[in-house]
């Protein structure tokens, strides 16, 4: 599908593209993972544990793609929980195991990310998904299970490139399926690392700060466009620029 792009006007006068399609991760970003402190609780005796267990499957998705190899998100999801496990002198049972895999595929979404995103299509930006989770019927998704994939026009997996964020395959892969250029899109997520990749590769991007999550600014590091705690903020900030 293609589609026209708008332009902005930056405080020297050139005119340059401005976003019309928001890419929104999902994990974090719109769903919350906090609802499963207290599983992380009742399996480790600590809800940190949850953290723990995130940070280890980012870097080891990024850690297989880095090194040519791919493995699903799930099967990599398991492997970090059981290293974790065994790190901490703790055992997990296929039980334990099979209840965490069930509350990732059905976190709730963010109280604010239904309207902030409903905002966004008020405004005329077209939203898609990218995700690291696998591929699934559209009715399975973690979107639809959190009742927002009536608002996105279409999800995408890093699955159909085999590659974890933050590859650069991954982020010229929407734009490509979608007919439009990089700097047409905007990656929207909560961890600085796929907003990096993302305008690293071209597109614009917007963070949004959720709890456990921040900027990081380091002279030369490609700074997020916007910044914000939550969806309607950054649904106010994108319109207030690139409307």
């Amino acid at each position: 599908m293609n589609q026209s792009i708008s332009t902005v006007t930056s405080k020297d006068g050139n005119t340059k593209s401005a976003p019309d399609v928001l890419i929104f991760d999902v994990n974090e970003t719109l769903i919350d993972f906090e609802v499963m402190n207290p599983l992380f609780e009742r399996v480790f005796g600590d809800k940190r544990f949850l953290r723990e267990w995130l940070g280890q499957l980012i870097m080891y998705s990024m850690t297989l793609t880095l090194s040519g190899q791919y493995k699903d998100y799930f099967s990599i999801g398991k492997g970090c929980l059981e290293m974790v496990a065994r790190v901490h002198g703790k055992k997990v049972s296929p039980d334990d195991i099979e209840a965490i895999k069930s509350s990732m595929e059905t976190m709730p979404a963010h109280a604010d990310a239904r309207e902030g995103l409903e905002m966004l299509k008020k405004a005329g930006f077209r939203l898609v998904s990218l995700t690291n989770s696998p591929l699934l019927p559209e009715d399975k998704t973690p979107l639809a299970k959190a009742g927002l994939a009536d608002l996105f026009e279409r999800q995408f997996s890093i699955e159909s490139a085999r590659s974890y964020k933050p590859a650069q395959v991954v982020y010229h892969m929407v734009p490509q399926e979608l007919g439009v250029p990089e700097s047409a899109c905007c990656m929207v997520a909560t961890h600085m690392w796929d907003t990096i990749g993302a305008q690293s590769a071209g597109l614009y991007g917007a963070l949004l700060t959720r709890p456990g999550n921040a900027s990081l600014v380091i002279p030369g590091v490609p700074q997020p466009h916007i910044i914000a705690a939550d969806v309607p903020a950054m649904a106010r900030e994108a319109a207030k620029l690139w409307r």
